[in-house]
């Protein structure tokens, strides 16, 4: 039975960003509480959670939300370091990893798969997927970029391919497995589960990739319970936020605890969310927001690929 200590994951099956989280549950070895939303708007019993925040995933412990995979990865490490996501002491590199896969490798991965499926796509996805992006779904245009696409992500691949065979063990930094090898699993998952055919022509001479990917695969997600999204929205209504506090006094732009901060990342999905200020350093910005019906949230998210301002 969830309670405040829970991780809830909010998450739909075939997301890439998703399958990480997922997956580092399993490396640990945690209990977690999954609540499947719908992959398009509406997200009615997300976004009050959230504050707007419409992005997948969303990890909730009591009445303390989490965006972004950056940010959750790090708060499941903070509250349960054992076993550690970084086995050989390869922290810093390995964020620098999950930058270079959820930016530039992903966006390698997504016109490949609908240039191959986009008019399979249901019409509502593809509405949804404008609003978010803010550029039109164009299948026939990505279905023209995926031949350099697919030579950008075989060269992805290749670096791979090298760091493992370059490795003293079966992954990238080594003999156990990390947070690197899970973000940089991350586009080969969605790639092999969207479009089969691409994927095993791109993976055919890259063997220690494969034997890798498979390696990842085993790994497996924890032990998994599951709870609506109502019964989710209902619990962090039951629960005092636990967060931290205190602002870093290095601020660049010189906010200050109590101060209106809006926050939005910069790539996109850019609806802002705005709250008081209550915790911030280099790696996360938290806001407190007061939830009609639900109380006091606070919705915490990562520094790097997000914009925070006085609102």
């Amino acid at each position: 039975m969830a309670d405040a200590d829970s991780l809830i994951l909010h998450h739909f099956n075939a997301s890439p960003f998703s399958e990480k989280i997922r997956l580092v549950m399993g490396l640990k070895g945690l209990n977690w509480v999954s609540v499947n939303i719908p992959s398009i708007m509406p997200k009615p019993d997300l976004t009050p959670l959230t504050g707007g925040y419409r992005r997948t995933p969303v990890l909730q412990i009591g009445a303390d939300i989490y965006c972004d995979t950056q940010l959750i990865l790090r708060e499941i490490e903070r509250r349960h370091p054992t076993p550690t996501l970084y086995p050989n002491g390869e922290a810093g590199l390995s964020w620098m990893i999950a930058m270079w896969a959820d930016r530039a490798f992903f966006q390698a991965s997504v016109p490949i798969i609908f240039g191959a499926e986009g008019f399979n796509v249901p019409e509502a996805f593809k509405r949804d997927r404008e609003q978010l992006s803010g550029r039109p779904f164009d299948t026939e245009q990505m279905r023209a970029a995926s031949p350099m696409m697919r030579d950008q992500w075989r060269g992805h691949v290749a670096w791979v391919e090298e760091a493992l065979e370059a490795s003293k063990g079966d992954w990238l930094f080594g003999d156990k497995p990390g947070l690197g090898d899970i973000s940089a699993y991350m586009n080969f998952w969605f790639l092999r589960n969207a479009y089969r055919p691409g994927y095993d022509s791109l993976m055919a001479p890259f063997e220690t990739a494969r034997d890798w990917v498979e390696r990842v695969d085993d790994i497996g997600h924890g032990t998994v319970e599951t709870m609506t999204s109502q019964e989710a929205v209902a619990l962090a209504g039951q629960c005092t936020p636990i967060a931290r506090t205190g602002v870093d006094e290095q601020e660049p732009q010189g906010l200050r605890e109590g101060d209106f901060v809006s926050v939005s990342p910069d790539d996109y999905g850019r609806d802002p969310v705005t709250g008081k200020l209550v915790f911030s350093d280099a790696s996360e910005i938290a806001l407190e927001r007061e939830v009609p019906g639900l109380g006091t949230l606070v919705v915490h998210f990562p520094r790097v690929g997000y914009t925070a301002r006085r609102s």
